[in-house]
């Protein structure tokens, strides 16, 4: 309708990528019509709460919080399967469905817009996106020239005044679920074992309690050694760490795509 003011939701993940997103949005459209909207999943670094708080004082924008109030590993038990590599059904449950719920709540397809965090390195994944938010049109400003990496995005943010986030600082490829996420690969949960052995401990354990509920030999990991894939336990992991580096795979790293990995 003519003179209907339109909302602008921003899928703020408290990563760097989600707030040069919201920067270009506000730059466009101003703060007044726009949303951003954080799905909490109870494991984030606390250093990414402090980011979102001063994120968005800088921004202009309040970040509006949802949770669906479970963890990842509370959701694994619940759906009776362990997220892994390939398949991490806490994306959907603690991302996907509390922001879905909240657009359905708050606002007007045919009036609102919804922006993701993805960059030029990723836009193969934008027609599963656009997809997954329908009836919301989507847009990824990111994607588009002038490309960035994220070294160049962290700069800009810490020459807005922002600090850069601990998990960057320490070598992760992103600011989410404390560095712990399921897709993340061996390299990931190397470097979570080395700087945050509690966070390993507790994932380790949560794994084993898995195993133990569904009497299967299931794994976060994957080995690929030998030329073939296996299970690869976290505590099988460490072990190697301890005992056999020279069998780790260093290049195996990801991240969680929370809001690019649409279920339709």
């Amino acid at each position: 309708m003519p003179g209907t003011p339109e909302h602008h939701v921003v899928m703020w993940s408290g990563g760097i990528t989600s707030w040069a997103t919201a920067r270009h949005v506000i730059a466009r459209h101003g703060t007044e019509d726009v949303t951003l909207l954080f799905a909490d999943t109870l494991i984030e670094d606390e250093d990414l709460y402090a980011f979102n708080e001063q994120a968005s004082a800088q921004l202009g924008v309040p970040i509006t919080r949802v949770a669906d109030g479970r963890d990842p590993w509370q959701v694994f038990e619940d759906a009776r399967w362990l997220g892994n590599t390939r398949i991490a059904q806490c994306s959907h449950e603690l991302k996907q469905k509390p922001c879905r719920e909240w657009l359905n709540a708050n606002t007007d397809p045919t009036t609102t817009t919804v922006y993701v965090g993805i960059d030029w390195t990723e836009t193969h994944r934008l027609p599963a996106i656009v997809r997954g938010w329908a009836p919301w049109p989507v847009e990824a400003p990111l994607t588009e020239p002038p490309w960035y990496d994220k070294q160049r995005l962290i700069a800009e943010a810490r020459d807005a005044g922002l600090p850069e986030s601990k998990l960057y600082r320490l070598g992760f490829a992103h600011n989410n679920c404390g560095g712990s996420c399921v897709k993340g690969g061996q390299a990931q949960w190397v470097r979570v074992l080395k700087v945050f052995p509690e966070r390993y401990a507790r994932a380790e354990a949560a794994e084993i309690k898995m195993r133990a509920l569904l009497g299967k030999d299931v794994s976060i990991l994957r080995d690929r050694t030998g030329g073939s894939t296996k299970p690869l336990t976290l505590a099988a992991l460490r072990a190697r760490v301890e005992n056999e580096p020279d069998q780790l795979d260093l290049f195996d790293e990801g991240g969680c795509g929370c809001f690019t990995d649409l279920a339709a």
